[in-house]
């Protein structure tokens, strides 16, 4: 028979554990809401034209855009005609970098230049060879560069992005009213199918909680961010930071340059936008898990203890909750349900602003759990890739 004081000990840890498991995540979700740069608000936005905060500028710069298209032929008609369509008073180029596509993307995007009646505007570059210690985009992006005329700002936005008729004049209006040296916009992302409604908005959630956009607008804070679809920078600063050469072998690209933007004391400011989206389709669950499979070990640094110590964050901060709630009712321990359900409330509220961006239900909001699973399963495969030396996979290409 076992004794009573072995079963009583048991039953207190069996209700101590999930209890102080409980409260942790609780004390976490606190923490997050109130001092983690208030992330979750989704409210740093860029201006519409139309407010009575954005004015209009005495003489606008020179803009020249790079664009470098590897094998988008689905989307570099409808991305690079809200490109040359743009209602921009200053100069304004546009370079393509066709880097080495098979599909036809310099045809089609000479085609739809010509259609547009804008081919003076619009210059085709065929992209070299990658050589080592380079990254395709970024190796795209510097020949770009070398080849674009003289001109006050660069906009390097990807080939998948279809811009809003007026999106150029809201960045430079607010990088010039505000002495900024870098603008990007977190486009709105492509949230169609049931996987993009589940996983597509917590990317922006869980991007907005690594890097809050109020921390990187903050010039005297070192948090540095960029989305990499739309950025506008000055030129000038981006020579003085040592150009794209300075970040030629970063996966996470555009975060590394806002970071050598701000290093030699250039102001950047990061928002999002609900007017310029992405085109890019992921359809099912197999190409969001690559997307983020992609790089999410190298923001890990490739390290083996913050994989470890963030798969387990992930798991208390986010599958603690539900699983405390569940708990508590099945053994009417309500003191630890009651915690899981607050938490799990907390998470939601902190999330539904996210949600509300992207125009779905409030219930979604509840869903966050689920999708933290996912996520922690897809940055283990990130890890288990790049120790089989295929990380970084993008087009064909393998980035060690």
């Amino acid at each position: 028979m076992v004794p009573d004081s072995f079963s009583l000990d048991n039953l207190y840890q069996l209700h101590t554990l999930p209890l102080g498991l409980a409260l942790a995540s609780l004390g976490c979700w606190i923490g997050l809401l109130l001092g983690r740069g208030q992330f979750w608000r989704s409210d740093q936005r860029i201006e519409p034209i139309s407010s009575p905060l954005v004015q209009e500028l005495e003489n606008w710069p020179t803009i020249c855009a790079v664009v470098p298209a590897r094998n988008e032929a689905g989307v570099i008609a409808r991305s690079l005609g809200s490109l040359l369509n743009q209602d921009y008073p200053g100069k304004f180029t546009v370079i393509l970098v066709d880097d080495q596509s098979s599909d036809g993307t310099a045809t089609i995007a000479g085609e739809t230049a010509t259609q547009l009646g804008q081919s003076d505007r619009l210059q085709i570059l065929s992209g070299q060879p990658l050589p080592p210690g380079w990254s395709g985009k970024l190796w795209a992006v510097e020949q770009g560069i070398q080849a674009a005329p003289s001109s006050d700002y660069l906009l390097l936005t990807d080939a998948d992005i279809s811009h809003a008729p007026l999106n150029l004049r809201q960045l430079v209006v607010k990088a010039e009213t505000e002495s900024l040296d870098l603008v990007s916009l977190m486009v709105l992302l492509r949230c169609e199918s049931g996987w993009e409604k589940l996983l597509i908005p917590a990317f922006v959630f869980f991007f907005q909680k690594l890097y809050p956009f109020r921390w990187v607008n903050t010039p005297n804070r070192p948090t540095a961010a960029a989305a990499g679809g739309c950025v506008l920078v000055k030129r000038e600063t981006l020579v003085r930071a040592g150009g794209i050469a300075v970040v030629r072998q970063a996966l996470i690209d555009d975060c590394a340059l806002a970071a050598a933007i701000k290093q030699v004391g250039g102001k950047i400011w990061l928002g999002l936008t609900t007017t310029t989206h992405s085109l890019r389709p992921y359809p099912n669950l197999e190409t969001i898990w690559q997307m983020v499979a992609r790089t999410a070990f190298t923001q890990l640094h490739y390290s083996p203890w913050l994989l470890l110590g963030t798969l387990v964050g992930m798991a208390v901060i986010y599958l603690v909750p539900p699983l405390a709630t569940l708990l508590g009712l099945v053994t009417q321990t309500w003191g630890v349900g009651a915690i899981g359900l607050l938490t799990w409330l907390l998470m939601s509220l902190s999330y539904y602003p996210t949600i509300r961006l992207y125009q779905l239900s409030p219930l979604w909001s509840f869903t966050l759990p689920l999708i933290a699973l996912l996520y922690n399963l897809m940055t283990l495969d990130s890890a288990l890739r790049h120790w089989r030396g295929v990380g970084g996979a993008w087009k064909g290409r393998v980035y060690g």
